[in-house]
C-alpha cells in the first residue's frame, strides 16, 4: 500500500502513519493512547494492533484510524514487547518469564503461554501469504545499479511508481534531485 506506520510517546502519545518516503504524515491514533510501544500490521484486512504498557491495553483500529476496540486489558500487558499478528491471533513477548505468548484477536481473553526463549524482546511472523508480491517499482536499479536512479537512498512515494532520492548525512541533494554531493 506505500505506507509506513509507527507509534510515538514523546509529548503526545499516537500511532501515525505516512507514505514511504516521509511524506504525508497522519496521526490515525491520537486520544485515549498513553505510551504505545509494539505495533503490528493486519496488511490482509488492513489493521493496526499495539500495545500500550501504561494503559495495559492491545487495542485495533484500521488504516484510517476507525473501527477502534481494545483487543484485551490487563497487568499483563505492561510486561509484554513486541507484537506480531497471523490469522487468528496475536504474538507477543511476556519480559517477565520470557514466554511467547498467543492472544485470540477476536476473544482477547483466550490466552496461551506457548514457549519459553531465553533473552526474547521482539518477535515477527513470516508466511508467504503475508509477503507482498513484487512487482515493478520506482526504486528499482537502473543499469548502472542506483536504485530508482537515486546515488545514495530511494525511498518510495504514495504508489509503487513515485520515489525521492535522498542523501547519506553529510551529503546535499544535488539540483537533479538524483545525485548527493
Amino acid at each position: 500500500m506505500g505506507k509506513l506506520f509507527f507509534t510515538d510517546y514523546g509529548n503526545a502519545a499516537k500511532v501515525e502513519r505516512c507514505d514511504m518516503d516521509g511524506t504525508n504524515r497522519t496521526w490515525i491514533v491520537d486520544s485515549k493512547i498513553e505510551q504505545p510501544t509494539s505495533l503490528a500490521l493486519d496488511l490482509i484486512n488492513k489493521y493496526v494492533y499495539w500495545l500500550d504498557i501504561y494503559l495495559e491495553t492491545v487495542e485495533v483500529v484500521d488504516y484510517q484510524g476507525r473501527r477502534r476496540q481494545t483487543i484485551t486489558k490487563g497487568r499483563q500487558i505492561r510486561h509484554l514487547s513486541g507484537l506480531a499478528v497471523f490469522e487468528n491471533y496475536l504474538y507477543t513477548i511476556n519480559s517477565d518469564n520470557l514466554s511467547i505468548l498467543r492472544i485470540d484477536r477476536y476473544n482477547g481473553t483466550d490466552v496461551q503461554a506457548l514457549a519459553r526463549l531465553d533473552n526474547a524482546k521482539e518477535i515477527r511472523v513470516y508466511q508467504k501469504r503475508t509477503q507482498a508480491a513484487v512487482r515493478s517499482h520506482a526504486c528499482q536499479p537502473d543499469p548502472p545499479g542506483a536504485a530508482g536512479g537515486c546515488s545514495h537512498l530511494c525511498l518510495l512515494g504514495s504508489s509503487h511508481k513515485g520515489r525521492t532520492c535522498r542523501c547519506r548525512a553529510g551529503f546535499v541533494l544535488g539540483a537533479d534531485g538524483r545525485s548527493c554531493k
